[in-house]
């Protein structure tokens, strides 16, 4: 891996590298994505069915062949490994656990003058989950997706999952049945997100969309943004990690890979004191992607989008690690829990040796659809707020609207909004 130290002459060049990671070219492909979104919203199921032939290599014959069926699915469930539906039950239940604790309530409160203040909080109707597929089948985004949603409370959980020659991943189907979805459609990519956004004559139209995927589905969930709700605009995986000499190579390094194995865009970046470790990490890296069954994915991601980085103190790292705003960020040193503090930027944030990145993809509880490229620094994990809306609550007595009318009407009267200060006085008046 490149190492680079913060004394380096051109390290502040090197350095805002870095920053850009995750800028996806999403003008290239706009046209392209809005011109596959106005097909849907007009021809709705026959765009749909058309666009899958020409993106997953299959036409659907007729309407009912785009739904995969419950039978379907609980075959699946019932052929997996019993280990591995052991496994995604307990997956299941700790992220359960961990989502329920993030509910927050309805409340209400009465002042001394009998105004009643407060907050509802209503999950939306529907939502609209996307899940990728292509390079590898990914059942434990089916569950950070779903389960906050069911916590929540949504009536209508819609599944979007793209099938490539008519193919879905098993352990997806098990993991769907698992978690009682039987709104599962076989549609990938912009098309899927058209279809969730706007409706079809079989794909509902949804409240909210959820989910990780390539830059079609990014940009697609940016322009029907505002028709729907979304989480947010994810872009390629990525790890920091913050590490002292007190860290073990061959951990750090296998942590660095376990994003890099994502995809050729996915980042790794450690940032350490100790130059020592830098150069062994940098070895242990390359024996270990000898070892990956996708070792030409990760090495290119490694050589063009990896770095270590030598600072001289350990605050410096933190500084500079914040300004990353990585995704996932692990914490390795002697004391860990004495630098969360400093930490002000990071979509998920891992503690000790004992704590790696993947712990927290499939079974520690928290969330991994996360924020990337920087934008850990405005946007926070998918969990249970984004399936919930909050209304105000507001209720005043006649003494209540009597205590503070005038004030209300004064500035209804700067504003120019005759109506909406006489709406306050005439009760007032009374």
């Amino acid at each position: 891996m490149k190492i680079v130290k913060t004394t380096d002459i051109n390290f502040k060049d090197e350095f805002n590298e870095l920053l850009n990671r995750g800028k996806m070219d999403i003008d290239s492909v706009s046209k392209i994505v809005q011109d596959l979104l106005n097909e849907i919203k007009k021809d709705k199921n026959s765009a749909l069915k058309t666009q899958i032939a020409r993106f997953d290599r299959w036409k659907p014959k007729d309407d009912t062949e785009l739904l995969v069926s419950k039978d379907e699915m609980a075959k699946a469930y019932n052929n997996i490994d019993n280990d591995l539906r052991d496994a995604l039950e307990l997956a299941y239940n700790r992220i359960k656990d961990y989502h329920e604790k993030l509910m927050p309530k309805s409340w209400m409160e009465e002042d001394e003058f009998g105004t009643i203040l407060g907050q509802k909080v209503t999950p939306v109707d529907s939502a609209g989950l996307y899940i990728p597929g292509g390079k590898a089948a990914y059942p434990s985004s089916l569950l950070m997706n779903v389960i906050p949603a069911q916590v929540a409370g949504v009536d209508e959980i819609v599944i979007c999952t793209p099938s490539p020659d008519n193919e879905l991943n098993e352990l997806l189907l098990a993991a769907c049945h698992m978690c009682k979805v039987d709104k599962v459609f076989k549609v990938g990519g912009a098309s899927a997100i058209g279809a969730m956004a706007y409706g079809t004559e079989t794909i509902p139209k949804v409240d909210v969309i959820t989910g990780p995927g390539n830059i079609f589905v990014a940009t697609a969930k940016k322009l029907v943004y505002g028709e729907v709700n979304i989480d947010m605009i994810a872009g390629p995986s990525e790890i920091g990690i913050i590490a002292d000499e007190s860290a073990r190579a061959d951990y750090l390094s296998i942590d660095l890979l376990s994003q890099a194995e994502h995809d050729e865009m996915a980042s790794s970046i450690l940032i350490t004191t100790s130059l020592d470790l830098a150069n062994s990490v940098s070895l242990k890296v390359e024996e270990f992607l000898k070892e990956l069954s996708r070792e030409d994915i990760a090495r290119k991601s490694i050589d063009e989008r990896g770095a270590i980085i030598v600072t001289k103190t350990i605050d410096e790292a933190i500084d500079l690690m914040n300004q990353i705003a990585p995704e996932h960020l692990e914490v390795v040193t002697k004391e860990p829990m004495e630098l969360l503090d400093k930490i002000k930027h990071a979509g998920a944030i891992f503690l000790g040796e004992n704590t790696p990145e993947p712990i927290g993809d499939y079974i520690a509880g928290p969330n991994h659809t996360l924020p990337t490229g920087g934008t850990a620094k405005f946007y926070s994990p998918l969990s249970v707020e984004h399936f919930l809306k909050k209304s105000s609550i507001i209720n005043f007595s006649k003494k209540g609207i009597k205590e503070i009318g005038k004030e209300c009407a004064l500035i209804a009267d700067v504003e120019g909004l005759t109506a909406h200060a006489k709406s306050v006085r005439v009760r007032l008046e009374e």
